[in-house]
């Protein structure tokens, strides 16, 4: 069976979604997401840049838990870096709203 290529994110945020459906590892994404970009505030004000060593550990290190433990899924973030970059933003977004639940 040959594997999906996406060409667009229209494409693959479906997917994404998918393989996010345990909302366990949705909460994780979300506290990861919403932590960076407290970090992201928190560095601008102060001007301190040594903590965006951070940024990684705490975007990837939730989200990877909420894969490995959870989902027992391996993170689209290997095959789909920008994609999932995305993908965790408009699904942050999408909670928010509402349109997806935690």
């Amino acid at each position: 069976m040959s594997e999906a290529r996406f060409t667009s994110f229209r494409e693959f945020y479906p997917f994404y979604l998918q393989e996010h459906s345990n909302k366990t590892c949705r909460r994780l994404h979300f506290i990861g997401t919403s932590l960076v970009l407290a970090l992201l505030v928190a560095v601008l004000i102060t001007g301190n840049w040594v903590w965006l060593w951070a940024f990684p550990v705490i975007g990837y290190g939730f989200a990877w838990v909420g894969h490995y433990v959870y989902e027992k899924n391996r993170p689209a973030t290997f095959k789909y870096p920008f994609y999932s970059f995305m993908g965790d933003f408009v699904m942050y977004k999408d909670i928010w709203l509402g349109r997806l639940s935690i």
